[in-house]
């Protein structure tokens, strides 16, 4: 048997990077930055007013108060977006609004709420410190450093940044274009009726899931019958223009592998990694497009996921944070394991208020084939391949969700 670092290295590698492309910043979200933005513009890229209120000069308003208001004469408006602010003379005001720009001889905002909202006069009600409420240009960012750096994950936030300094487009590095397959001739699609002998199809559907919220381009062929020719008949012309194909079952050692009948010879390779569950994996390229084949049980299918697909993809796409984070924590009760093998549990993992070490439980049995435990889990235990019994209140690993 393989182990289970050494199958991960192989997906992994499998994949590779992908090409950097430049897309809308529509398209973005969920992608890595490929290479570093610089900013074209400063932000802000004027002085301008943090409040609704009246630019002034501070010293003109200095002995301002409730009791003793300052009465400045209003000169100008000055919205936001207006390009032409005149300039502030000694011992006037102009009302300003959010954003508009800063008046040249102005070096404070009194914000509207301390003052008489007059507009030919105005009542100042409190005094000013110079830069009260203004905005300088390039605070935020500063034209021509780096606003956004080579593999950041692009969110609203960073989105938000790149247009803001006049970038309509980002070179990221490009989704993966995702076909995946389930098999099995048991298998039948809801909402058909089902007649005994056979179950639903799931395993496309939480592979699709899990693989479009990583921001990769994701079809499904549900249901392929274990017939090699027509697993062949299907997929081949689907193979052009495809990145990645994802299968599950019909890997295992019975009569009726349809994964492994079709690919063995064809530049796939087929291994029994040393983890439970899981154990039967395959990856290589079909035709020049990478392949990766996983078992066909459920849980199989979402721990293969979690282990080894989940960080190959991500990788591929440029992350750098590509494992889930892991903790240590107690265990609630006693869990038995396999000898030789890396055993992954679902589990619930919380921390209580003040304890430096979380605490973790099982949620259903090791059973491949108990999906409804796995909607408890918040994580994976991860049981090591010389550990045969882990005690209640030892700590063991805990990959969080």
């Amino acid at each position: 048997m393989i182990s289970v670092d050494d199958y991960r290295a192989s997906v992994t590698e499998l994949l590779g990077r992908r090409d950097p492309v430049r897309r809308p910043l529509g398209e973005c979200a969920g992608l890595v930055l490929a290479e570093d933005v610089l900013a074209g513009v400063s932000l802000p890229p004027f002085d301008n007013s943090a409040m609704d209120g009246y630019a002034v000069r501070a010293a003109d308003v200095a002995g301002a108060s409730a009791d003793h208001p300052v009465e400045l004469p209003v000169t100008a408006d000055i919205p936001a977006g207006r390009t032409d602010p005149p300039e502030l003379a000694t011992g006037t005001a102009h009302r300003i609004m959010t954003g508009a720009p800063m008046p040249p001889g102005a070096d404070a905002v009194v914000m509207v709420e301390h003052t008489d909202g007059g507009t030919e006069n105005v009542l100042i009600r409190e005094a000013a410190t110079v830069d009260a409420h203004v905005r300088h240009a390039g605070e935020d960012v500063a034209k021509g450093t780096v606003a956004l750096s080579a593999g950041t994950v692009l969110g609203p936030p960073q989105l938000g940044l790149a247009s803001a300094v006049g970038l309509d487009r980002l070179t990221v590095w490009a989704p993966l274009r995702v076909l995946v397959v389930s098999t099995g001739s048991e298998l039948v699609v809801p909402p058909a009726e089902l007649r005994f002998g056979q179950i639903y199809e799931s395993n496309s559907i939480m592979l699709e899931a899990g693989i479009r919220a990583l921001g990769c381009e994701v079809e499904i062929v549900r249901s392929v019958v274990d017939d090699v020719d027509e697993f062949r008949r299907i997929l081949e012309p689907k193979l052009s223009g495809t990145d990645l194909v994802v299968t599950s079952g019909g890997v295992s050692a019975g009569a009726y592998e349809v994964v492994k009948d079709a690919l063995t010879g064809a530049g796939v390779t087929f291994s029994k990694v040393a983890m439970q569950p899981g154990g039967p994996q395959g990856n290589g390229r079909w035709q020049g497009v990478p392949v990766v084949t996983l078992p066909g049980n459920p849980v199989s299918v979402l721990v293969s996921f979690e282990v080894f697909l989940r960080p190959a993809i991500l990788s591929a796409l440029g992350h750098t944070a590509v494992s889930r984070h892991r903790v240590r924590a107690r265990l609630t009760e006693r869990l038995k394991s396999p000898a030789g093998r890396r055993q992954f549990r679902r589990g619930y993992y919380w921390q209580l208020e003040g304890e430096v070490t979380g605490e973790v439980g099982p949620r259903g049995g090791p059973g491949s084939h108990l999906l409804a435990a796995f909607t408890q889990a918040n994580c994976l235990i991860v049981l090591p391949e010389d550990v045969t019994e882990a005690a209640e209140g030892s700590e063991v690993d805990v990959l969080l969700f």
